[in-house]
This record gives structure tokens, C-alpha cells and sequence, in this order.
């Protein structure tokens, strides 16, 4: 009997695994390959491996807990209204993309950064450093349940001195990373460019929360895995997990697929995201 009982779990398990398989068959025919890389783009300087399905699932990669399965954006600065707007839009959308809780964590003022940790260059335009940042406030912060940190600034960052700037830096083994809007909001967000900042700050917060889930860069499809070295680059880049990438991370999280690509449709059409409705629309056609 008890021979009979541990047959049957591993049949239903392998059941189980093999209807996860063919969802990732279908969406891979909606997989853009990637074209050579031009000169300046990431690839062209960052000659990388990638990262087979296979060596990410022999790979140690943190999955969610009863205690450890909460996800936390941390505000630091004075933002405005339309800022806060995103933020809280952030916050929903990476809920669903990782189909975890996720929460706006305590806001802080930019004075907890110290002088040491910033420069100014203008009269308006001050930076702040990324690693103090990461070493010195986010390892600090313990909030319940917590699988993942992101903090957000409005300042511009900087990694280290002979650095213009960076977009974000993260501690991939500290679950824990900080971004700038900055750079993301030409300048100034209103209404008219409201939803291409979003999509921005969407990509580039679930790339970096997706390393913290042990996903490594895409090499093979148009992919939000891809590294990008400029603004142009992450604009081209598709907000949109390949199959290979979306089959790592639920192999780490364990959610259900369709309900997440329903959920995603539908958070797109609420926010009148036209370009990243159609993905996901390909991807339900394909799964029907």
C-alpha cells in the first residue's frame, strides 16, 4: 500500500509538471530573439554566458516560506504626487508579476543620507551613493516576513566616484537593491509621460527583484532580463519575461501561471499600457 500511495504521488506530480512544461511550449513561440548587439549595447560590452533552465535549477536560489514571502519597496525622498502615484502602481504591479505580497515599506527623508554619501555637481542637481544605501540602511531594516528589499530614491545615483551615475545596485545575496526614478522621468514626470516612466520603473524594479529570485541575465530573447547599459536599451527591451525566464521563476515562486498572465492583462488595461496588453494577449491566445 504504502509502495502504491508513493507511485501515485509521483505520477500526480509528474502530471502536474508536464501541464507546467507545455504552458512554457506554447509561449515560446511568442519569444523574440535577440538581434546582434550593436555597438554601446550591453552585449557588445558585457560578452556574458547566460543561464540555462538547468543551471538555474542547480543553482541556490531563494524560494518563498511561511516566514520569508513578502516583498517591500522602500520610498526615500519628497516626492510628488504623481511620483507617489507610481510608486503605489509599482507596488501592484510586482505583486502580481511575482504573485507575492508586496508592501510600500516606511518612507524615509533624503536626510538619512549623510554628507558624506552625496555629491552636488549644480546649484539643483545632487547624487546620491548607491552602496551606502545598500550597506549602511537597507541591511539594517528587518520588516516581518521580508524575501525581498527595493529601495527608491528620486535622487539621481552614483556607484563611486569615477562613475557618472547608475541606474540601481543590488546585494543579490542580501535580497536587497536600490533604484533611481531619476533618470527614468525625462526629466519630469506629468501625464503626458506618465505611463513610458512606468513602464520603465516597472522594468527595471522586476529585473533586479527577478536576480534576487537567482535569475541571471537573458542572452537569447527580447526579454525585461536583458542588461541594459542606457535608457534607449531598456526601451527596447520587452517588459515581458521569455519562456525560458518565466519557467525559472515559477519553478522558485510555484504559481499559477495563467492566473498570473490573466492578472497581468488585466492590470495593463486597467492602466491603459497598450504595447504590454498585446504581449500578454499573444501569450493567452497561445494557452488557450
Amino acid at each position: 500500500m504504502r509502495k502504491l500511495s508513493l507511485f501515485i504521488l509521483v505520477l500526480l506530480f509528474s502530471c502536474h509538471s508536464d501541464k507546467k512544461d507545455e504552458y512554457f511550449d506554447k509561449i515560446k513561440a511568442n519569444d523574440i530573439a535577440l538581434l546582434t548587439p550593436a555597438p554601446g549595447e550591453w552585449l557588445d560590452s558585457h560578452p556574458e554566458k547566460g543561464q540555462t533552465f538547468e543551471q538555474f535549477e542547480n543553482s541556490k536560489h531563494i524560494t518563498p516560506t511561511d516566514d520569508s514571502n513578502i516583498i517591500y519597496i522602500k520610498p526615500i525622498g519628497d516626492f510628488t504626487a504623481l511620483q507617489n502615484k507610481q510608486i503605489e502602481l509599482l507596488r501592484e504591479y510586482l505583486e502580481i508579476y511575482f504573485q507575492l505580497e508586496t508592501k510600500i515599506g516606511e518612507r524615509a527623508s533624503n536626510d538619512i543620507i549623510p554628507a558624506h554619501a552625496r555629491r552636488k555637481l549644480t546649484e539643483n542637481y545632487e547624487q546620491f551613493l548607491a552602496g551606502y544605501i545598500l550597506d549602511s540602511v537597507l541591511k539594517k531594516e528587518k520588516p516581518e516576513k521580508r524575501i525581498a528589499l527595493m529601495a527608491l530614491t528620486e535622487k539621481d545615483l552614483y556607484p563611486k566616484p569615477e562613475w557618472n551615475f547608475v541606474f540601481g545596485l543590488a546585494s543579490y545575496s542580501q535580497k536587497i537593491g536600490v533604484s533611481s526614478i531619476y533618470r527614468l522621468q525625462d526629466e519630469k514626470l506629468t501625464d503626458a509621460n506618465f505611463n513610458l516612466c512606468l513602464s520603465r520603473l516597472m522594468k527595471i524594479c522586476s529585473h533586479e527583484i527577478g536576480h534576487m529570485f537567482g535569475l541571471h541575465h537573458c542572452i537569447d530573447a527580447n526579454c525585461v532580463m536583458n542588461g541594459t547599459n542606457s535608457l534607449s536599451e531598456t526601451d527596447g527591451h520587452s517588459i515581458r519575461l521569455c519562456s525560458v525566464c518565466q519557467k525559472k521563476l515559477n519553478t522558485g515562486i510555484n504559481y499559477d501561471n495563467k492566473k498570473r498572465l490573466s492578472e497581468l492583462a488585466n492590470f495593463f488595461q486597467r492602466n491603459n499600457l497598450t504595447d504590454e496588453l498585446q504581449l500578454m494577449k499573444k501569450d493567452m491566445v497561445s494557452t488557450r
